[in-house]
């Protein structure tokens, strides 16, 4: 693989079930990847981040592993998998697999066998603990999705630890038999051509080894750092974890040096985030920010986390910009309230930053969040909080391929979740258009090789707008509804959100109404 060819990239999130149907189950699979790998090499996509396909019952949707070197038979095969990975690489594009490290399903065998006795051989495989002598749990951990992280097993009378459900063990990342299993894991999946992984809860899959309670949360505590009035101070952001994640680098390394490490970092301090990428580039090369992701979409947050990023990342640590994911939902609701201008403007902030863009499957014809019912709901935490929360589903919902029945994603009259409106926005119409949203990515995406390399310098610049310099060229957002103008500034316009100002001529100053923003080629 070409150094650092992850710099490069555009990375591409895929969510399997939600992107093409093609047995017309109403889910999405393999094959219906394969079916629209035309349009990722179209659109300049380098590298395809596949949510996961792995076997698993399904009660959180494949974070719940039941066996690391199989695939769902929703989804195919191994042998389906592998011409995936085949035919991608025709294409010039790389394929990455999620990795599900912390916990795995209650129906792996690793967890029959633990369950079964406290003498099996995977017993100390998960974290098991006795409980307090009134018979509650070991401690006072919660669960990212509500309740005790601990569940009393009645057959051996410990309780085993779960972060997130019950039906999904957490993995003891003490024993050095779970830390070998893993690195043959990752061994069977770089053996089929896996360009790298993305790593699930990558901070927290190691836990404090005496299971001693999180400190409550207090006033002065920021709400970023707390999870239901706690500081997950012993559940998470363990430091033994970087330990972890050298060892992967190292085996990573034993196939080809640039196998990519891609680290779910739910962290929100930068310090703690500028950790995981090791002291010498020896553990994940890219890792998500989180703070940036959360922000509203607004200028000077925005650009004081981009500030922070430069202030404090050494020279082989490489930034990863993102604003929507399975999780986060989507960034052309949660940022753009649905405004074509905003989600235009998103679209070329994400594109031109100095650092790695991942593009969450519809965001290149800005796919919205999907409003369901409660009974529409699959997502176990929007079903548990309804209707405090709706939970993810909504930005879970199937890729829109076309305005005919099933939105060209399945023709299954029940597809697995409902489709939004294919009428208005889908991938047809768009390629048609030459000034739509699918257009100014793809033409963006082909702009950004131009500068990937270059220094991000700020500019300054009226309140909400946004100026930074990427080499030759500058990037100029208006991130507010008056109209704005920028001074000091002359060349030509390359890219303008509306489109109706590629190749514009100016000198002396810019004027940008409100919500627009161009690409400059300075002179």
């Amino acid at each position: 693989m070409p150094k650092n060819w992850w710099r490069d990239a555009v990375i591409y999130q895929i969510y399997p079930r939600s992107f093409g149907d093609s047995n017309g189950d109403g889910i999405g699979d393999l094959q219906g990847v394969f079916d629209h790998l035309d349009h990722l090499a179209w659109l300049g996509i380098d590298t395809v981040w596949l949510n996961p396909v792995m076997a698993s019952p399904n009660t959180d949707f494949g974070y719940d592993v039941a066996d690391y070197c199989d695939i769902n038979p929703e989804y195919g095969t191994l042998d389906d998998f592998d011409r995936l990975v085949k035919e991608a690489d025709s294409r010039g594009i790389r394929v990455m697999n999620d990795l599900v490290p912390n916990h795995t399903s209650d129906q792996h065998p690793w967890f029959a066998d633990s369950r079964s006795s406290k003498d099996a051989v995977h017993r100390d495989w998960y974290v098991w603990a006795d409980p307090k002598p009134d018979g509650s749990p070991p401690n006072n951990w919660l669960s990212e999705f509500g309740g005790d992280a601990w569940t009393l097993d009645e057959t051996t009378g410990q309780y085993y630890l779960h972060l997130f459900l019950p039906t999904q063990p957490d993995l003891n990342w003490w024993n050095d038999d779970v830390r070998n299993a893993f690195d043959d894991i990752l061994r069977f999946w770089f053996d089929r051509g896996v360009a790298g992984f993305r790593v699930d809860v990558c901070h927290a899959i190691v836990k404090d080894k005496d299971l001693r309670d999180n400190p409550q949360a207090t006033d002065e505590d920021p709400p970023t750092v707390r999870v239901f009035g706690q500081r997950r101070v012993y559940s998470a952001n363990r430091p033994e974890v970087h330990d972890v994640l050298k060892q992967w680098r190292k085996v990573g390394r034993t196939f080809d040096p640039e196998r990519l490490f891609l680290g779910e970092t739910y962290v929100w301090d930068m310090q703690q985030l500028v950790a995981f990428y090791g002291a010498r580039d020896n553990e994940i090369q890219l890792g998500f920010n989180i703070p940036f992701v959360h922000a509203r979409f607004d200028p000077g947050l925005m650009s004081d986390i981009v500030g922070n990023v430069q202030k404090l990342f050494p020279r082989h640590a490489w930034p990863v910009w993102t604003g929507s994911n399975h999780d986060a939902k989507r960034l052309a609701t949660r940022w753009c309230d649905g405004d074509e201008r905003k989600v235009r403007l998103a679209l070329m902030l994400l594109l031109t930053l100095r650092g790695t863009p991942v593009l969450y499957y519809g965001d290149e014809i800005g796919l919205r969040d999907v409003d369901l019912t409660q009974d529409e709901l699959r997502d176990p935490v929007g079903i548990r909080f309804w209707p405090a929360y709706s939970g993810r589903d909504g930005g879970r919902t199937p890729m829109q391929w076309s305005a005919e029945r099933g939105a060209g994603f399945t023709t299954s009259s029940d597809p697995w979740l409902p489709i939004g409106d294919a009428d208005v926005t889908n991938v047809e119409a768009q390629r048609s258009d030459e000034g739509s949203v699918l257009h100014l990515t793809r033409d963006l995406i082909a702009l950004r090789k131009e500068f990937v390399s270059a220094t991000y310098s700020k500019r300054t610049s009226p309140d909400g707008t946004w100026v930074y310099r990427r080499g030759k060229h500058v990037i100029a957002l208006n991130m507010s509804d008056e109209p704005q103008k920028i001074s000091r500034i002359r060349g030509v316009i390359r890219i303008s959100t509306t489109r109706e100002r590629d190749g514009q001529s100016f000198a002396g100053g810019l004027s940008l109404d409100g919500w627009e923003g161009v690409v400059v080629e300075a002179s």
